[in-house]
């Protein structure tokens, strides 16, 4: 489980990075979510845009972590902050 400090780190880190993978009018399908799974893999901390209004941003996000076993940091916009610890981490959280 991530902190609230963590977040506001892990906030920080995500300022500058664009978004990775775009969810459109299809929704969150299966190539979306295995494509967001290929960037977890690799990036950790990920931006991905997604196409849709204030409601369904929301429950994507939810679907989108519940699928990919990350944990959303932030919703901005059409923006979803999503992190997944990679096997060997290369961001280091804060403490608790």
């Amino acid at each position: 489980m991530i902190t609230e400090k963590q977040k506001r780190f892990l906030r920080a880190k995500a300022h500058h990075l664009n978004p990775v993978v775009t969810v459109g009018n299809a929704g969150v399908s299966a190539a979306v979510i295995n494509e967001i799974e290929i960037a977890l893999s690799r990036h950790e901390l990920l931006k991905v845009r997604v196409n849709a209004e204030r409601d369904e941003r929301k429950t994507m996000a939810n679907v989108i972590c519940k699928k990919t076993n990350a944990d959303l940091i932030q919703i901005i916009g059409g923006i979803v902050i999503l992190y997944r610890p990679a096997k060997k981490p290369f961001i280091n959280l804060p403490k608790v």
